[in-house]
């Protein structure tokens, strides 16, 4: 009897001792190191660089605030912003203002000293108001007689002009209608808010700042609507 005993505590032992070492963890499926991992231990890098945080570092990181970014002119802009703000593992709400094109009806280039100056003269007489021309290099020196919002209207009014028999006229596009878009991430954290603002993505480089009061106030009626829709 005391020899089966020894066998069985001896075999007990065998056992403990090649489980306790790891090599039944397989058949057993109860872990030696009780899943915690040591080796996860070895592969630490600089875990002296690991500080807890005080009151105020915690504060400022879970502080939320609204951040925006803009304008970004045209889709191309926007696309690629968008797609920087995910790769960070935000979303952003966009704000799109169209920003109407301008249209002038100037004179052809000016280049003779005389000419231009017999121009002048010649609107002075008729009381016309005209202006330098501003913005196409190209096109300089010339004078703008009137600006519009479309092509249509400057067309209009180049016509009329040459009804009055004012020549030497032509319409030119001095801004063409466009998109101004802006990003704005209502509820930024303050460990987002580091990402987004440290960010070296060129899409993003017009930077960002703290929401306007109407980017701050769309932003949350957004934010109300998608979560009165959520709970319907």
């Amino acid at each position: 009897m005391m020899r089966i005993v020894v066998i069985l505590m001896l075999a007990a032992n065998a056992l403990f001792f090649a489980w306790s070492r790891g090599w039944l963890d397989t058949v057993t499926g109860v872990p030696a190191d009780g899943g915690r991992e040591p080796q996860r231990l070895a592969l630490q890098q600089h875990p002296e660089r690991i500080q807890p945080l005080d009151g105020p570092a915690l504060a400022a990181l879970t502080r939320r605030s609204c951040l925006e970014l803009g304008p970004l002119e045209g889709e191309p802009a926007l696309n690629a912003a968008q797609a920087a703000v995910r790769a960070l593992g935000a979303e952003a709400q966009v704000r799109s203002t169209e920003q109407a094109g301008v249209w002038v009806v100037a004179t052809i280039k000016l280049a003779d000293p005389d000419f231009r100056a017999r121009k002048e003269a010649t609107y002075k007489q008729l009381k016309l108001a005209f202006e330098p021309l501003e913005g196409l290099p190209a096109e300089q020196p010339a004078f703008v007689l009137t600006r519009h919002a479309s092509a249509a209207e400057a067309q209009a009014e180049l016509a009329s002009f040459d009804k009055r028999g004012l020549k030497g006229l032509r319409v030119l596009a001095l801004r063409a209608a466009s998109s101004r878009h802006t990003l704005v991430v209502p509820q930024a954290d303050g460990q987002l808010a580091g990402k987004l603002k440290s960010s070296k993505d060129a899409a993003l480089a017009t930077g960002w700042r703290a929401c306007s009061a109407a980017s701050a106030a769309a932003a949350a009626a957004a934010a109300s609507a998608a979560a009165s829709a959520a709970s319907s």
